[in-house]
């Protein structure tokens, strides 16, 4: 075999080899590829799997949850970060839409409720508790209540529909009671929110109720077996409440050391009454809307209903957490 030739036989078997070299490298990658899809799609199927076991079971999206949870806590620590006047508009904005859900719902069932003096005292209220004194703050509070019931006795007086006095004055008391469940405890979060490092307290308080209700959502799946209170909230356990408890203590300490600078201990001080206030709100809220005959106060928050079922243990956890404050502030080193 001549020189030239044997060249031409060690490039052919050289081209070769690193055609199958090529060919393999190919080869794995595509079946690595394939592979990942394949897990990919395994994992996406398992999730929808899952999470159309717990809607089947709440009732509720969970991915259209954690996504509204993450878009409302994202634009919520931006204000308190930044500037609190920013947290006090957005708070006032969603305490009017509750107002207007609750208002709507009353409305449904046959209540006479106004909802301009309810908007407008709302917003008066909120509003005087973040940039007005405390003494103009309750004027503002005590004249809107005589708003909302002077408005709802002319309008009637007005109306010939022949309502008896009954209905009426139940009218009035309706419409005295949403103003002093939402307007009234949501300014309490403003009130909290002006004092000194008030955005710390704010932050606290709401880290603390959002990781309970978490906590109880997901100790309630997992563990669920004993009901809380079957008649109002059959989906509510014991087990869910212990695990609100466990997961809020955990994280009330340190919040409280880092975010609050306040010994470890004094978190927990903080964290164990606003679990119980969160509770309790999350079942007054449950026995309105039973009373009221519906499921959520309305659909505007996929995943979660209304607004104002995200506000059920804010509202009143804001009055617990201002009455903290002011027992423990002095341990604070913010």
């Amino acid at each position: 075999m001549s020189e030239s030739s044997a060249d031409d036989q060690r490039r052919d078997e050289q081209s070769a080899a690193e055609s199958a070299r090529h060919g393999s490298v190919h080869d794995r990658l595509t079946h690595a590829r394939d592979d990942l899809e394949h897990r990919v799609d395994r994992a996406r199927d398992q999730f929808d799997a899952t999470n159309e076991r717990i809607k089947k079971r709440t009732g509720r999206d969970l991915l259209a949850a954690i996504g509204v949870g993450v878009a409302a806590g994202g634009l919520v620590l931006v204000s308190l970060l930044f500037a609190k006047w920013i947290f006090a508009v957005l708070a006032i904005g969603i305490a009017g839409l509750a107002v207007f859900e609750l208002s709507r719902a009353l409305q449904a069932r046959g209540r006479r409720i106004d909802l301009i003096p309810q908007l407008v005292g709302s917003t008066l209220i909120l509003a005087s508790a973040y940039w007005l004194p405390s003494a103009a703050y309750w004027t503002a509070f005590f004249l809107v209540l005589a708003f909302i019931v002077v408005w709802r006795a002319v309008a009637q007086m007005a109306s010939p529909d022949g309502r008896v006095y009954a209905s009426i004055f139940s009218d009035i008391i309706v419409g005295c009671f949403i103003t002093l469940y939402v307007p009234l405890l949501a300014s309490s979060a403003l009130a909290l929110l002006k004092q000194p490092s008030g955005e710390r307290w704010v932050m606290m308080f709401l880290l603390l109720v959002i990781v309970a209700d978490t906590g109880a959502y997901a100790s309630g799946l997992m563990f669920g077996k004993h009901k809380l209170a079957p008649r109002i909230s059959p989906g509510k356990t014991w087990e869910g409440s212990v695990g609100a408890l466990v997961v809020a203590v955990v994280i009330g300490a340190v919040a409280g050391y880092f975010l609050l600078e306040m010994p470890w201990w004094a978190g927990i001080i903080v964290a164990v009454p606003l679990v119980g206030s969160a509770t309790l709100g999350d079942l007054a809220e449950s026995m309105i809307k039973r009373d009221l005959g519906i499921k959520d106060m309305s659909s505007w928050l996929p995943g979660h209903g209304g607004v104002l079922d995200r506000l059920d243990s804010i509202l009143p956890s804001a009055v617990v957490a201002l009455a903290l404050f002011q027992l423990l502030s002095p341990l604070s080193g913010v």
